[in-house]
Parts: C-alpha cells; structure tokens; sequence
C-alpha cells in the first residue's frame, strides 16, 4: 500500500502516511467528564497499538432521525469541551459543522471540519471549512458514487487547501439499510488524498426502529480488517463506554472493551498490506 500522494499533519497525527490513524469517540459530546474520560481512554489504547489518534465527537447532530432526540449541548458549550479535550488529553479533535455561520468558531477549537454526508454537495459549506486553513473530512453521501467524490473534492482544494479526507459510510440500499462497496477504497485513493473507513455508520440502520436509528454492531470487526485491508489510510469508529445508554447512534457505537484487540488486528493487516499496492486502476 503505497503512502497517499498528498500525507499532511494534523497536530501530532501524519495523515496519509505510512502509520494507519484513528478517528474515534461518542457520535456527540454527552458531557464534558465523559468526553474527557473517553478521549484519554481511546487515546490510551491507540497509544499501545502506536495507532495515532483523533478524537471526534459533535457538539450538535442536526440530522437525527426524531425531532425529539437529543443532538447535543450546542455550539458554544461542545466547543468549550472539545477545547479541554483537545488542551488536557492532547489530542487532535475533530467535529461536524453544518452552516457556514458555524464553520469560523469550529475552527477556533477543532484540528479537523467535518461536513457531514448529508451535506456533502453543499458547495457554499465546504468552500467555507476549506478556508477556514483546518484540515476537512468529507464524508461521502449515501447517495453519490465514489467517483462523484472527485468534484466534492476539488471544491477544497480549489481554494488552496490541500489538507483534505475522504470518508466513506456506506451507501443507502434499499430502505433503513446501508452497504460498503468495497471498490470504492482504490477509487477514491486514486485521486491521491487520504481515505478514511467510518465502519461504524456503514452498520447503521438510518430511521430502522422508528424514531432512531439501529445498527448491527455485530459486524464492526468483520467490515474493519476488510476496509483496512483495502489500503485505507485511517478508521473512523464512533466509541462508547455503554452504548446500550448512549444518547446518540448506541446500537452502531463499538463498545469500549471490543477497541483494544480490533486496533491490534487492524495494525496487523495494515503492516502486512503496506509495502503490497494493489493493482493500477484502468
């Protein structure tokens, strides 16, 4: 797996080089102990795999499937926490930002933007995050091609900004269900920026219980060493301590205890794979 023609830095986390990164927290900041607790316990254990580390977590999920479910402490009071995170634990943070009017104060606090799949054709939002100078994450949309990522792309780095990601999470199929179509991975590389798997929303069930969201936490492990082996340059987990209680996304989150040895086996496919690229695309 060759190194990503355009690897950067995102505080102390090579982006696109040769070390596979995480991206991992709670789908939204639930409060500031937790997201301090979680942060250093991630941290902690991506350390020990020597897996470099940023902590995700959204101050506001504007897209939830009810009106009634919890989206989060708001702007002013997630960034608050983000920035202890970032400060106290030491790591990089990243976050979702889903206005333009919001993109300026995100900036402030998070290493990294993240335009959020539903918003991943807002030309105005992105141009925006792009010139903020931050690192951006777009996650590709449920409904567009992996080849349509081009476009998206180049909505960034028409501005000058060459720090950009893109993530995959899975493809709407049928109702209340998503796939991963694995070739998507070398398509998306091949336009020579990282590429990053989010393997915990590819399980999700959008709307699938009704008022919230299901998922099918079951085949995290399975989905992870097949993206990994893919030549991804980073995993994107959504992580909690008892997901049976989250406020957001529980039954697609990976529980805390199944992190450790995942992280273990995904080095291991990832070292194995590093120095083996696969063949050129026609």
């Amino acid at each position: 797996m060759a190194v990503a023609a355009n690897p950067f830095q995102i505080g102390n986390v090579n982006v696109g080089g040769e070390k596979l990164f995480l991206i991992a927290g709670p789908c939204v900041v639930e409060s500031e102990s937790h997201a301090l607790m979680m942060a250093q316990r991630i941290r902690d254990c991506a350390s020990s795999h020597d897996i470099p580390y940023i902590f995700k977590a959204s101050y506001d999920k504007a897209n939830r499937t009810s009106a009634g479910s919890y989206r989060g402490p708001g702007m002013d009071e997630g960034l608050r926490v983000l920035g202890r995170v970032r400060t106290e634990i030491g790591v990089p943070v990243l976050t979702d930002v889903h206005d333009v009017t919001q993109v300026s104060a995100a900036a402030e606090v998070a290493d990294v933007l993240q335009i959020p799949a539903f918003l991943s054709r807002q030309t105005d939002l992105i141009a925006e995050a792009a010139k903020s100078g931050r690192a951006v994450n777009i996650k590709k949309g449920q409904f567009l091609a992996p080849q349509d990522m081009k476009n998206v792309l180049e909505k960034v780095t028409a501005g000058g900004n060459q720090r950009v990601m893109l993530t995959e999470r899975g493809t709407s199929f049928g109702y209340n269900n998503l796939v991963v179509d694995f070739r998507g991975f070398p398509i998306m590389r091949a336009f020579g920026y990282p590429v990053i798997y989010d393997v915990t929303h590819s399980i999700q069930r959008p709307g699938g219980m009704g008022t919230t969201s299901g998922g099918d936490s079951q085949f995290i492990e399975y989905l992870a060493r097949a993206g990994v082996a893919c030549g991804i340059d980073g995993i994107f987990m959504e992580v909690h301590d008892r997901p049976s209680e989250a406020l957001s996304d529980g039954p697609n989150n990976l529980p805390l205890e199944r992190l450790s040895p995942l992280l273990g086996i995904l080095r291991s496919i990832h070292d194995l794979i590093r120095e083996q690229p696969g063949p050129a695309l026609e």
